[in-house]
């Protein structure tokens, strides 16, 4: 299953792409006509489990970029949804089957560790993205912080999921930003963007190709 989320931005028809993930650990029993059902206390169907949990976590993210950890109350029914899931004969639900499945996501978007994740989403869409249109410096000025607060969580640990859900859905976006910044503006994001997201190296360094201020 594909999930993607978009979320606008003010004063623009932009929309910026929140959440973009594929699951491949989607798999469900489903009879023609039959009533899909959800529980907040029991796992009842995979289906709907699955679906409720990306639901949350869409409107978690969307919460967290128009206020600090605007998101919470959706990240914890998500994580409830994992847990109510964790005899499921289905997979995608436990932390042993793997390092980026729902089990991770859920528990990363709650864990104190990654606190700057919630404040990043936060700072870059609406101190940042929201006021480009209007104030552009310092609007990129607040990217690019949001940006450098996420090495901490890089730090901690270079393999966070959370900052493969963040750059899956923001590198592209980032380098058409910059594409319009300052020299020192794109040395500086460019030196972060190659340690926390080294997969995407080629993509931050034509920031700097494309120098022509």
């Amino acid at each position: 299953i594909q999930i993607q989320s978009t979320r606008p931005i003010y004063g623009t028809s932009y929309k910026s792409t929140l959440f973009n993930y594929l699951d491949n650990n989607f798999r469900f029993k489903y009879l023609e006509y039959q009533s899909l059902e959800f529980s907040n206390t029991t796992h009842l169907s995979n289906l709907t489990s699955v679906l409720a949990f990306y639901i949350n976590i869409i409107i978690g993210l969307d919460f967290s970029t128009f206020s600090e950890e605007g998101g919470s109350e959706y990240f914890n029914n998500a994580q409830r949804i994992v847990s109510n899931a964790q005899n499921a004969p289905e997979i995608g639900w436990k932390a042993f089957e793997s390092d980026k499945n729902r089990y991770w996501l859920s528990q990363d978007l709650m864990d104190s560790r990654y606190s700057e994740f919630s404040l990043a989403l936060y700072r870059y869409h609406r101190l940042g993205f929201d006021n480009l249109s209007e104030n552009p410096e310092d609007a990129r000025f607040e990217i690019t912080e949001s940006i450098e607060s996420l090495k901490r969580i890089y730090r901690q640990n270079p393999s966070a999921f959370l900052l493969k859900i963040f750059f899956d859905a923001k590198s592209d976006e980032i380098v058409n930003v910059y594409s319009e910044a300052f020299s020192n503006e794109k040395a500086r994001v460019v030196k972060t963007l190659l340690e926390i997201d080294p997969s995407n190296s080629n993509k931050y360094q034509s920031i700097l190709n494309n120098d022509d201020k």
